[in-house]
């Protein structure tokens, strides 16, 4: 008897010990334009504010239940494209050369060392790894990053419009939220009946524009109270809100695609937990850039600079070591994402020196207790943004400064203290001042950063090359069509934003050339 029963006890041992050993499964949710505060869960535990009191996120609830907020998680870049460039390598936007939507650096030359499932590859030959979704990275295409399966490179417009560019998504799946948990579901049965480990990343179109959702989840929340961020309490009917630039009016119609979103991620939960794999995989929810309407609050600003509500991210992690429930305030970005799942994946080699990132494991597993070792103790943000306000950023510990590139003003705040930006520590500070400016600039400079004169030269020559001519031949196309049919409201909605596209680069374009030459004169065409 008692021999039996070290018998069973050494099968259970070793098959605990051989269950530990499988490499870990990844699933990084990547969702666009979502704001800080836009989900139900507190990004700052005890601060309702930090929480969306109208949108409703069940689902990305359980993750945070199940796990860990990350309050202080930053995206790459304010927009989409750099932050997905930087994501994938492990390197910040200067160091890649695509720190704006145009790539014209980055296709110049190609600076990437090694990429995630290419990493994942080197850590363990067995790793499957796949993408679907929004792509928007034009330095390289899916497959060469690596990817044994996906749904092909793009940017936003898939998530509209069918697979000819014209015809839009079927009523029923709405920014391709369904199909796209369908494909990623399906990719994670193949390798678990292969007994393959993965990763996925699901890089959902919600919640850019345009926005759309199901028309039940609109009846949903037109019943609802618009919450203390979107001004109006009352239940008005739908057609009362101006359609603006959004169908179904903007604020119903994107609560209800983030709803659905929220949805179809329970959907891929459920199958990680009906799969049994749950035990074993990572799922990370994180968005590439702040949102572009008032979700990012009380954070200061939103997609398109670098304030905190730009750049700083709603995410959270749940997987193996992960306390549940837990949240940590340490400053991550998501170029650690690459050296953290190399880590986990059981990576032993050396990865390129260039990368930036550092692995979260002593994170995720200890919290504000744990550290991240990187090349370097400063994160530095880099936006020489050519039709707004270039700016750089530089955060040290829990000081943050901010450089306007034109103007060469600087900021400075607390940011643990401060999260709102509102106290500018400059004048008290002007030692700190300089001394992170120099990080900031030296870093830049060391990785041979796009300045902003150079990204205003590059899209003056894009302007003249041919956008504002192509721009010009569309709306000469949409006025003959309107002329066809004068009460088509949909297309005079279309020339009316075309219109207004034209005369925004008409405008842009003189003032990037006046901007060249107010560089070019006090002889600061290629300071960062």
């Amino acid at each position: 008897m008692k021999r039996s029963i070290s018998i069973l006890f050494i099968v259970v041992l070793l098959s605990s010990i051989s269950s530990a050993a499988k490499p870990p499964n990844f699933v990084l949710l990547y969702v666009d334009d979502l704001g800080w505060a836009e989900t139900s869960v507190e990004m700052i535990k005890g601060r309702p504010d930090t929480r969306s009191d109208y949108y409703q996120t069940p689902n990305i609830a359980r993750i945070a239940k199940a796990g860990m907020v990350l309050s202080s998680c930053y995206s790459p870049s304010a927009l989409c494209a750099p932050s997905r460039n930087s994501l994938l390598h492990g390197m910040t936007p200067s160091r890649l050369r695509y720190t704006v939507l145009s790539a014209v650096e980055a296709k110049k030359k190609y600076m990437g060392q090694i990429t995630i499932p290419q990493a994942l590859k080197q850590a363990n030959p067995d790793y499957t790894t796949a993408h679907f979704g929004k792509w928007h990275n034009e330095s390289i295409k899916p497959t060469e990053a690596g990817y044994d399966v996906t749904d092909g490179a793009n940017g936003n417009g898939p998530g509209d419009f069918d697979d000819d560019r014209k015809t839009h998504l079927p009523d029923d799946d709405p920014k391709r939220i369904f199909s796209l948990t369908d494909n990623s579901i399906q990719f994670m049965k193949d390798q678990v009946a292969a007994e393959k480990p993965f990763y996925l990343q699901l890089s959902h179109y919600a919640m850019h524009i345009w926005h759309d959702s199901l028309k039940e989840t609109r009846e949903k929340y037109k019943q609802l109270p618009k919450g203390r961020k979107y001004g109006k309490k009352d239940n008005s009917p739908e057609e009362d809100i101006s359609i603006a630039t959004y169908n179904h009016g903007w604020i119903i119609n994107y609560a209800a695609m983030l709803d659905d979103m929220d949805r179809a991620i329970g959907t891929l939960l459920d199958a990680i937990d009906q799969l049994g794999i749950a035990e074993n995989t990572y799922v990370i929810l994180t968005s590439d850039n702040g949102g572009g309407f008032r979700g990012n609050a009380p954070l200061k600003g939103g997609k398109g600079n670098l304030y905190e509500g730009g750049i700083r991210m709603p995410s959270f992690v749940r997987g193996p070591g992960i306390t549940n429930g837990t949240y940590c305030d340490v400053p991550v970005v998501q170029w650690d994402f690459l050296q953290t799942f190399y880590d986990l994946a059981g990576g032993t080699e050396p990865l390129p020196a260039d990368l930036d990132g550092g692995s979260l494991r002593d994170i995720f597993e200890n919290g504000n207790n744990g550290n991240v070792r990187r090349n370097r103790e400063t994160l530095v943000f880099h936006f020489p943004w050519h039709t707004g306000e270039p700016e750089s950023v530089i955060r040290r510990g829990n000081y943050k400064l901010r450089k306007n590139l034109d103007t060469l003003e600087v900021q400075l705040f607390d940011v643990r203290k401060d999260i709102s930006e509102i106290q500018d520590l400059s004048q008290s500070m002007p030692e700190l001042v300089q001394e992170l400016d120099r990080l900031r600039s030296n870093y830049l400079e060391s990785v041979n950063a796009e300045t902003v004169t150079l990204t205003r030269r590059n899209y003056v020559e894009l302007l003249e090359g041919g956008w504002i001519e192509n721009g010009r031949k569309r709306l000469a196309k949409l006025k003959a069509e309107l002329a066809m049919d004068p009460d088509n409201k949909q297309m005079a909605f279309k020339v009316d934003v075309s219109q207004n596209h034209v005369d925004f680069q008409d405008r842009q374009l003189k003032r990037s050339l006046k901007l060249i030459q107010m560089h070019q004169k006090r002889g600061t065409a290629d300071q960062n």
